[in-house]
């Protein structure tokens, strides 16, 4: 990469919580819809798709599969670019893939080419984004990090709530080629969002020991992760929790239509779910930023797992629609708070340094889970062509994913004795400086009379009410204070003006 300032993750930087960290947030917000929503947004396209090439409805649905699976199971590539390269010349290169995946799927002349322009290309290029733009919302936010995570989550309800309704507009203008085609020249806006993710500077390192450490190469991926229990725990209830978590909102308007609703009433139920899901996301990154609720802020997200797989299962015994209406609203709170928490709980196991690893490797488990997951409720609906068995295994699996959380955090996770501040760390260490001075001013003056002991006293009893007071003085007026002491031990002027040397008085 020639000269570019690669940021690594370990420079030593604060967090500066603010300044440019908002520009990052806004990039991330952005990101973070694009990733979600777009999956969601081309199967407006479908219907065309199936009428151009005679296809099923189940070969036009694998486009959203493959994107998806795109986007979760490259984490572990996106890892080891985003260690080498750094986070913004990934983006950049993520976004120009995303855009032209699009553009070639406009010149297909069969299913196989949307497949692997809209499904690989445009997956992959988005899966470029979304990983680091999360690495670098990281890197500027700590004190004010929920709630930055909780402001990004919501970009995925607001993108659905504007691209579906773009995608049948453009469907409507300019077929799906034309919509392809467009949607591709929106999606080069990834590349400025790329652009905003400025990496942070470092300070100059002036040690040898400091040059040596920034010398040396950072892991491209670190597999270090796995002996951490914190991050196993997470790892098998995020693979879990992702089995039944989309699953609702796929089956939710074709459950409203089996109960006899129109078209039109039973897809107002999705943008019922997103708008609720809008405002949740933030309110609930604001809660996770309380002072008594982030250092438990594993079990806030058991809680909205438990809150999510709950009203799944009583969303399960709906009959009518104002009762699915009610399950939306209450869906679109508890996966609110699922979508805002959920990353937030990895960034606080495995810290900065390692994130850009754990996520990418968490992002490869949960591309399983996702193949699995909706196709297996599909299954299921076939064996049984009954919805309440549907969303009472996608309740069970949410539930379980937070029970093996809490329960596993409470049994094998011990809380970390509180670290000194480092204001206090260096109080004790100018402490112990002027100790040792005080000790070695005895050595130095064996022979000095009492005169001299009761000013060292004197020292030694201000050295201590200035360390109880916390006022402790630069350890540089510590050499000022054994001068006076030899000064006064050497020379003693009596009333007559006589000066007299304090050993041949004694």
């Amino acid at each position: 990469m020639g000269g570019a300032v690669v940021d690594t993750g370990d420079s030593g930087v604060k967090a500066p919580d603010g300044g440019w960290g908002w520009a990052v947030l806004f990039g991330c917000f952005i990101i973070t819809g694009f990733s979600y929503a777009f999956p969601k947004a081309v199967s407006v396209f479908f219907k065309e798709l199936i009428r151009e090439f005679g296809v099923g409805y189940s070969d036009t649905a694998w486009i959203s599969s493959i994107l998806l699976a795109m986007l979760y199971g490259s984490g572990p590539i996106c890892s080891i670019l985003v260690n080498r390269f750094g986070c913004r010349p990934v983006m950049m290169v993520g976004g120009l893939f995303a855009s032209l995946g699009m553009v070639m799927a406009s010149f297909a002349t069969n299913i196989i080419h949307i497949y692997l322009g809209t499904g690989v290309i445009t997956g992959l290029g988005l899966a470029l984004n979304f990983q680091p733009s999360l690495i670098m919302l990281n890197r500027y936010f700590s004190e004010k990090r929920p709630l930055a995570n909780g402001l990004a989550a919501a970009g995925s309800p607001v993108a659905l709530c504007c691209l579906s309704p773009l995608g049948q507009v453009l469907q409507y203008e300019y077929g799906w080629r034309g919509g392809f085609l467009i949607l591709g020249g929106i999606l080069l806006n990834c590349c400025a969002c790329g652009a905003l993710m400025r990496p942070l500077k470092a300070p100059k390192k002036t040690s040898e020991v400091d040059q040596k450490e920034s010398k040396s190469k950072p892991k491209l991926l670190d597999f270090t992760v796995f002996k951490d229990r914190g991050f196993l725990i997470y790892t098998v209830a995020a693979a879990i929790m992702v089995l039944g978590l989309f699953v609702p909102p796929v089956f939710v308007v074709s459950y409203a239509k089996e109960l006899g609703n129109e078209d039109t009433k039973s897809a107002l139920l999705l943008t019922i779910l997103g708008f609720i899901d809008i405002f949740a996301r933030p309110t609930c990154g604001i809660i996770a930023g309380l002072k008594w609720v982030r250092p438990r802020c594993v079990y806030l997200f058991s809680f909205a797992m438990i809150f999510n797989g709950t009203t799944d299962i009583i969303g399960s015994m709906a009959k009518d629609y104002p009762s699915l209406v009610v399950f939306c609203i209450f869906f679109g709170v508890s996966y609110g708070m699922v979508g805002a928490l959920q990353f937030e709980v990895l960034m606080a196991i495995v810290g900065t340094e390692r994130f850009s690893s754990a996520i990418g490797l968490v992002l490869l488990v949960e591309a399983i889970a996702v193949l699995v997951g909706p196709p297996g409720a599909g299954r299921l609906l076939d064996a049984t062509n009954n919805y309440m068995f549907v969303f009472l295994l996608a309740g069970c699996e949410v539930v379980l994913s937070a029970l093996v959380l809490g329960i596993c955090n409470m049994l094998f996770i011990k809380r970390k004795p509180q670290q000194p501040d480092p204001p206090a760390k260096m109080e004790m260490a100018i402490t112990e400086t002027e100790m040792e001075e005080l000790n070695k001013a005895p050595k130095d003056n064996q022979d000095n009379g009492g005169g001299e002991n009761g000013k060292k006293q004197a020292i030694e009893h201000e050295v201590m009410t200035k360390s109880d007071d916390k006022k402790v003085d630069e350890p540089e007026s510590i050499g000022v204070d054994s001068i006076e002491v030899e000064t006064a031990s050497k020379k003693v002027t009596e009333p007559n003006g006589v000066v007299v040397e304090p050993e041949s008085s004694l």
